[in-house]
């Protein structure tokens, strides 16, 4: 016997290994056979595989999208249709007190003498003025219906100014007449100077009105001077059974298109459709709405597809779940909300292809670590190649039952991986490695391999519906507080109808969801009024529960004191013994003598007040402050004393007014506040703090919100 290379040669181990030799000629051929099954099977295991979970990705994550779209479509949808038949129907009640006026002063028209009316000016655009219109071949002068309403001027300009929505208003007279409030004379007259006539009594509100014997919307049209798009709303006037007149009002639409248009740039769509069923507006290529001219409108309540037929049919009469409708082969959702007042809806819609994205990027991701997993086999399987012929020189040492030992370890486990693979179903969706995977190979590494993506598909879904629920508890939390802390605040205009002697109004817009500030504002007795203007140290719901727990408490010892003083010592002392958190309140209270105007006061380091004085401008009233509420148990706050005169105004705030701040962190700063405040001096409170709330957000811009805005307005009538 010879060595050679460290093995023997020639003897019994010549024999062995002539034996073995013999052996594994024959078997090689079935090892290799053997091999290509197994790899086939192998393949046909990972592919089963990765069907089983991409099903499984595609309904759970198509649920949760589903119900994420369901909640936050419809109840959005729900909003936009509330604030738009708000809208109209603030229109609705103008006319309805137009038609109530008008009708008294024809029925008295024997007690007032005619009221002058006059053409139009040219020189008065921008200017709500009234202005007197006619029909061709009617003089105007004759016109006695006209003297009579000419006494509504004052009114119907007074009414434009104060509406949010009103830019105009007309009285139509049966003789042919007409008397209209807007702020475009010059658009009244032709190229040639003259003053166009004006067909009153053919004009669509006009006839409507009369015909309808109502109040009652016309449909879309331009208008006569401005081609602005919009509707009329209009009513009829009628004395002992006889048509005298038809009130009526424009009401522009145009920043409901621009607000449809906008609403596909966010994601989703929005269309509104009136009560025939026409398409106003609707986002330009969206797939489903097309706007055309009544002429050629649609109705969508009649196309040739019975399940968007459907839908329109009952969104016009009420509010509709979230529904999936087909149209031209494509899925989309849809839900709808009815405008009662004028017997439109609005639509929301959006495409399912583009609510099915997070699942697909989902899909893409399972499939790149798939690929990577396959990839990672593949190489495996290309080293096993290599490890084959090694092991089959090694086999041809340690003989046929190494063969059959190393065979038998690559066959079992690929066979555990499938029966597990195919147990796979239902609820019960894991693949989890086991001991019998175990083999220290490439096996182990794909059983590893589908263990670690098994266990990131189940936890990345169960971490979406977790997200989802708890996203939709918090946000259900915080708009239950944010209605709880509205209701706490006087929210009901006019707040005292039976007092003419003043006119109040206050706003408060906080930063999150629940806000710090407060205002407040109540009769002490039938000659004093309270009011209250605060603002809490911190943000959010801290805030909010400190601003309630000091509302309540400034509110009582007012009423029991009336001395704002010795009320705001009390609150002090109360909010002190329990303020472990060092939390304070600065607040400034004042109590009117509503007889005389005299205003008796106290500030806990809050903001200047603002006086107008009758016939001025509102100026900063520096009163000397005292240590803010909740600061420091035992002090004590002096009151001091000034004048309202009637037609004289009183503007509170809190810092979140002055303090507002644009993207180059600017401050508003008082001289603004000023500026907005003297653009209209002499309006309504309301007015005024819609001015100052206009300034403020014009001043912003897109700078996000860092503070509460509160404002209270009152003026002496």
């Amino acid at each position: 016997m010879k060595k050679k290379f460290g093995l023997t040669f020639g003897g019994l181990h010549q024999k062995i290994l002539n034996l073995v030799l013999l052996l594994l000629l024959a078997l090689i051929g079935v090892f290799g056979a053997v091999s290509v099954y197994q790899a086939n099977h192998l393949s046909d295991v990972v592919s089963s595989t990765n069907d089983d979970q991409q099903n499984a990705i595609k309904e759970v994550s198509g649920n949760t999208m589903k119900q994420v779209i369901d909640s936050s479509m419809t109840k959005s949808n729900r909003l936009q249709a509330y604030i738009a038949d708000d809208m109209f129907s603030d229109i609705k009640t103008d006319v309805s007190m137009l038609q109530s006026l008008a009708t008294g002063l024809f029925e008295n028209s024997s007690s007032f003498e005619p009221y002058p009316a006059l053409l139009p000016v040219k020189g008065n655009d921008g200017k709500l003025s009234a202005q007197v219109l006619y029909e061709e071949g009617v003089d105007y002068k004759e016109s006695k219906l006209l003297g009579t309403a000419a006494h509504m001027s004052d009114t119907m300009i007074a009414m434009c100014n104060k509406s949010e929505y009103l830019t105009n208003c007309f009285i139509g007279l049966a003789d042919g007449t007409v008397l209209c409030v807007d702020d475009n004379p010059s658009s009244k007259y032709d190229e040639n100077g003259e003053l166009a006539a004006f067909p009153v009594r053919e004009r669509p509100w006009y006839t409507n009105a009369v015909n309808n014997g109502d109040i009652c919307f016309t449909g879309i049209e331009n208008d006569t001077y401005t081609e602005n798009i919009g509707v009329e709303c209009s009513a009829p006037v009628y004395v002992d059974g006889k048509l005298v007149a038809v009130v009526g009002a424009d009401l522009f639409l145009a920043s409901m298109g621009e607000y449809v248009k906008e609403s596909s740039r966010q994601g989703g769509n929005i269309c509104v459709i009136d009560d025939k069923g026409h398409v106003i507006f609707a986002p330009e290529n969206n797939g489903i709405f097309t706007v055309e001219t009544a002429a050629n409108a649609m109705d969508m309540r009649n196309t040739d597809n019975k399940e968007l037929d459907e839908f329109i049919t009952k969104a016009l009469s009420e509010q509709t779940e979230l529904v999936t409708v087909t149209v031209d082969g494509k899925d989309y959702y849809m839900t709808g909300s009815p405008l009662s007042t004028v017997g439109w809806t609005v639509v929301s819609f959006i495409s399912r292809d583009i609510t099915e994205q997070p699942t697909n990027m989902m899909l893409d991701e399972y499939e790149k670590i798939n690929n990577d997993a396959t990839d990672k086999f593949e190489d495996s399987t290309s080293k096993s190649k290599t490890t084959t012929l090694v092991m089959i020189s090694v086999v041809l040492i340690l003989g046929t039952v190494g063969a059959i030992v190393v065979a038998t370890r690559i066959v079992k486990p690929i066979e555990k991986m499938k029966e597990r693979m195919d147990s796979i179903s239902g609820t019960d969706q894991a693949f989890e490695m086991d001991d019998a995977y175990r083999t220290g190979d490439e096996v182990e590494m794909l059983a590893q391999s589908l263990a670690d993506l098994s266990s990131k598909t189940r936890q990345y879904i169960k971490d979406i519906t977790e997200i989802t629920k708890e996203k939709e508890r918090i946000g259900a939390e915080l708009g239950l507080a944010t209605k709880i802390q509205a209701d706490m605040l006087p929210n009901i205009y006019p707040a005292f109808p039976e007092r003419p002697e003043f006119d109040i109004y206050a706003t408060m817009t906080p930063a999150k969801e629940v806000g710090g500030d407060f205002y407040d504002f109540f009769l002490i007795d039938d000659d004093h009024l309270g009011m209250v203007m605060a603002d809490v140290s911190g943000k959010g719901v801290p805030a909010a529960l400190f601003m309630m727990m000091s509302k309540i408490l400034v509110n009582n010892y007012a009423m029991m004191t009336q001395s704002p003083a010795k009320a705001l010592e009390l609150v002090n002392t109360q909010i002190c013994r329990n303020n472990d958190e060092m939390m304070f309140v600065t607040v400034w209270l004042g109590v009117l003598e509503i007889s005389t105007g005299k205003v008796t006061a106290a500030n806990a380091g809050h903001e200047y007040p603002l006086i107008r004085k009758p016939g001025g401008e509102f100026e900063l009233l520096k009163d000397k402050h005292g240590f803010v509420i909740g600061g420091m148990d035992g002090m004590k706050y002096k009151e001091y004393e000034f004048t309202l005169e009637k037609d004289a105004a009183l503007f509170l705030y809190t810092d979140g007014v002055a303090e507002a701040t644009n993207a180059d962190n600017e401050l508003f700063g008082t001289d603004r506040m000023l500026e907005a405040l003297n653009r209209e001096p002499d309006a309504s409170p309301k007015v005024l703090l819609a001015n100052m709330k206009q300034a403020v957000d014009d001043f912003v811009g897109t700078a996000p919100q860092f503070d509460d805005l509160t404002m209270l307005g009152l003026k002496l009538l």
